[in-house]
């Protein structure tokens, strides 16, 4: 039975990066584009811990704590424009919000 090493990971990692990326290219509804940004950070943070477990230093998993950080507060301030842009203009279609003018 063959052991999971370091290539299996990057290869599932590029995965969840390919499919956040597609994602935010091809999708129109913001809340899915934060998703799927969502789902490139974790992406990240899975090569990262992978490299870091493969590796000699656990310098990967601390990285891991700030880009947690980074996609929490990502979240927070997207949620906001989001509700924020829904009371304005009663959509959250990407292509409907063409400007941030009022």
């Amino acid at each position: 039975m063959e052991t999971v090493g370091l290539h299996h990971w990057l290869v599932v990692s590029a995965m969840l990066f390919c499919i956040g990326a597609a994602g935010v290219v091809l999708r129109r509804n913001a809340l899915i584009v934060f998703m799927s940004l969502e789902m490139m950070l974790n992406a990240a943070n899975l090569a990262l811990v992978a490299f870091s477990r493969h590796g000699t230093g656990l310098d990967g998993q601390v990285f891991v704590f700030f880009v947690i950080t980074v996609a929490a507060a990502e979240v927070a301030v997207g949620l906001v424009i989001l509700v924020s842009l829904f009371r304005l203009r009663g959509t959250v279609r990407v292509s409907d919000i063409a400007t941030l003018k009022l």
